[in-house]
């Protein structure tokens, strides 16, 4: 039985071609919505460097401000006035809000006022972020504002269970599980180059430590060095570099403390996919993801991920089958999950095969089927209500990840 087509409206400060896990999942949902034959309005602050281009009615660009810390991303800006008489000319059946800045906060009264549906993304840890770069105040601010913000909202989409459970601690309610996924025919072993690895200076039995990620204080880049030096100390016989792909306010500290690091810059496409296959073993420390794009396409070009026990990695690496994990805040235990990746040729050849295996059934067609479910609901039980309904548990009841064969 076919769904009825909606007018959806994405509301977000960040999107393709920009490089963030934001804008990544965001450009696959709205292709994906549209080749399910939807409508995907977009509000979005005009990109830097962007030209002026035909009119286009299913977008919407707005002023942006610089965000601070985050180069190249921007805080949006349109009045709700502007919002109300562009969707009482043409009225979305559902929008979807995936940043809670001034745009997203313009949107959401004016969809309050107006009576249309609102489902909410929890995409990033701002809170979190703010407590990184000492400003604890904020973060509580934040985290007021944020809770008052997505109890407005039909529910709240987290993209992982770690994810929801903080939220929950933090007194979030009406939250529900939407996974992520890849394109495990873009992340891909067979895209393996070996001319690059010896731009590198490796050859085939030398390792390639891989790092893919903003290089931000945030991201917990300060582990890197001293798991490259226990690495490099307890096998003295082997070939160990750091390959650091991404581009941060820290990569210039990042480079006098790993001279020997080969640093990439930002990456995309296919170019990027050839990154990863190419490295051996894929290090993420960082403790502040809501989720962590990065593990799953690092999981579908076949490495061995060390990463700690949470969000993509909590719900897609089994320890000792297709990665290794340690506990949130050990470090120790980190650098010793990377050392038992390297023990044995074998251990690490076996890893990287589950991981490809595990990761290639986590396709976003089913996410984007996800998706549609909760902007379904969001239309079906709160459109044309002041005050957005909530739907029932059952309604939306989705299985975690780790069970499903999707992202």
């Amino acid at each position: 039985m076919s769904t009825p087509s909606l007018h959806v409206t994405l509301i977000s400060e960040t999107f393709p071609p920009e490089i963030n896990g934001v804008a990544n999942t965001l450009g696959r949902l709205s292709d994906g919505l549209r080749s399910r034959g939807h409508r995907v309005e977009l509000v979005r602050p005009r990109q830097l460097a962007e030209q002026p281009s035909a009119s286009d009615e299913n977008l919407l660009l707005c002023r942006g401000w610089p965000l601070p810390g985050y180069p190249g991303l921007q805080w949006g800006q349109v009045s709700m006035h502007k919002l109300i008489r562009r969707w009482r000319r043409q009225r979305p059946d559902v929008l979807y809000i995936a940043t809670e800045g001034p745009l997203g906060l313009s949107a959401l009264r004016a969809a309050r006022r107006l009576g249309i549906a609102v489902v909410s993304g929890f995409h990033t840890n701002f809170q979190q972020y703010s407590s990184e770069y000492g400003l604890g105040l904020l973060a509580r601010l934040l985290t007021h504002y944020l809770r008052w913000f997505h109890r407005r909202t039909h529910t709240t989409l987290v993209p992982s269970l770690s994810q929801r459970l903080e939220l929950e601690r933090r007194g979030f309610d009406n939250l529900s599980l939407m996974a992520r996924g890849v394109d495990s025919q873009l992340f891909n072993p067979a895209r393996r180059n070996q001319a690059l690895r010896e731009q590198w200076g490796l050859g085939d039995d030398d390792i390639a430590l891989l790092h893919v990620g903003r290089l931000a204080a945030e991201k917990n880049l300060g582990l890197l060095q001293p798991c490259l030096e226990a690495l490099q100390q307890q096998y003295p016989q082997r070939r160990i570099k750091l390959i650091v792909v991404g581009d941060g306010p820290q990569r210039s500290m990042l480079e006098q403390h790993l001279p020997g690091a080969v640093f990439c810059g930002a990456q995309r496409g296919e170019t990027l996919a050839e990154h990863y296959a190419s490295g051996d073993v894929f290090l993420f420390p960082s403790l502040t993801e809501t989720f962590g794009n990065v593990v799953l396409e690092a999981l579908a070009s076949g490495l061995g991920v060390v990463a700690y026990d949470e969000a993509a990695a909590a719900q897609h690496i089994r320890h000792g089958h297709s990665g290794a994990l340690a506990m949130p805040g050990d470090e120790a235990a980190f650098i010793d999950a990377a050392a038992w990746l390297l023990e044995e040729p074998e251990t690490l050849r076996r890893v990287r095969l589950n991981a490809r295996q595990h990761a290639s059934r986590q396709g976003w067609p089913a996410i984007v089927e996800q998706f549609e479910a909760h902007l379904q609901a969001a239309c079906r039980q709160g459109q044309g209500q002041g005050n957005v309904a909530r739907p029932s548990p059952a309604a939306l009841a989705i299985k975690p990840e780790s069970s499903t064969p999707h992202g």
